[in-house]
């Protein structure tokens, strides 16, 4: 099993904005003042061509699919959340906490991977689940750790523990289950998504050690990075807040591994964390600014990794 993938699909939008279903538990989403939602959306198109634009250069293997224009999707920029591509073949449908993201899990892109020389095997459809207020958003509630088949959950009210066991059992991994908390207005609130204060490498583990309050559980995350040999970069509450946490890393030209990340996220590192990072991987960063402002998601965010076979 490989951690990194040389292919991504990504979403290009057509009506990016806040999305007031996301905001209740999102606690990065801002309304941009006295700026016509056409000029977000422009805005958020710009940055995502750029993103595109700088993958491609190094190599990235990059399917982009453009929105529906009929349908009020804001946050399909963010595939990663409703749907994952395994190395067997399987896909993974996921249940989406909002009622507007659910529009989003779209058939044609599937077809649209086939038609790329895709083996799709066998779909895993945990959508049902929305019926019972029961929800687990792909690879933004959960983060895998491919080659030593752990699988790393914060629950939220976007990740049910018991779906959550479920997907591990369906897909083979092993589960690390830990609460993960943010402090908003003074007040300790659940991180949204786990891919806010956690990202897995081939070697290395950025995560915010500091959001795990419970003694036990930080250190049960701990060991477990720490035997399959993770080099662990801590990064603190004000830099997940950038957006810090939430990077992936990638291959690009001659299988060249690419830790990517948002502007954002690489302005809050230190020149030691980015010391550290670059002994095991080379660094890219995009300005997504008001894609994370309006969208509460960033980098990793925006990227579906494609693990399928080839035919």
């Amino acid at each position: 099993m490989k951690q990194t993938t040389n292919t991504i699909l990504m979403i290009r939008p057509v009506n990016f904005r806040m999305n007031e279903q996301t905001a209740v538990n999102n606690y990065y989403q801002e309304v941009i003042d006295g700026v016509l939602p056409e000029t977000i959306n422009t805005k958020a198109q710009r940055e995502f061509d750029a993103y595109v634009e700088k993958l491609k250069a190094i190599g990235v293997n990059v399917i982009v699919v453009n929105d529906n224009t009929g349908t009020d999707t804001p946050d399909s920029i963010f595939p990663n959340n409703w749907v994952s591509f395994h190395e067997n073949g399987d896909v993974g449908l996921y249940p989406m906490f909002a009622e507007n993201r659910r529009l989003e899990r779209r058939e044609d892109i599937l077809e649209t991977l086939e038609e790329k020389g895709f083996v799709i095997n066998n779909i895993v459809d945990y959508t049902s689940a929305e019926a019972e207020h029961v929800f687990l958003e792909g690879t933004g509630s959960v983060i895998l750790d491919r080659e030593n088949r752990k699988a790393y959950c914060a629950l939220s009210p976007r990740a049910d523990e018991d779906l959550f066991i479920e997907f591990c059992e369906d897909f083979e991994y092993s589960p690390v289950v830990f609460n993960a908390y943010q402090t908003v207005n003074g007040e300790r609130k659940a991180i949204y998504h786990t891919n806010v204060m956690m990202c897995i490498g081939e070697t290395f583990a950025v995560i915010c050690l500091s959001c795990i309050d419970d003694k036990k559980e930080r250190k049960q995350v701990i060991k477990h990075l720490k035997e399959d040999g993770k080099s662990i970069i801590d990064i603190t509450e004000a830099q997940l807040t950038n957006f810090a946490g939430n990077m992936l890393q990638v291959r690009g030209t001659n299988d060249e591994r690419y830790l990517i990340m948002s502007q954002t996220a690489f302005d809050s590192l230190t020149s030691f964390q980015i010391k550290t990072l670059e002994k095991h991987t080379k660094i890219l960063s995009s300005s997504l600014e008001t894609i994370e402002t309006c969208g509460g998601g960033s980098a990793r965010c925006m990227m579906a990794e494609v693990f399928l076979p080839n035919q």
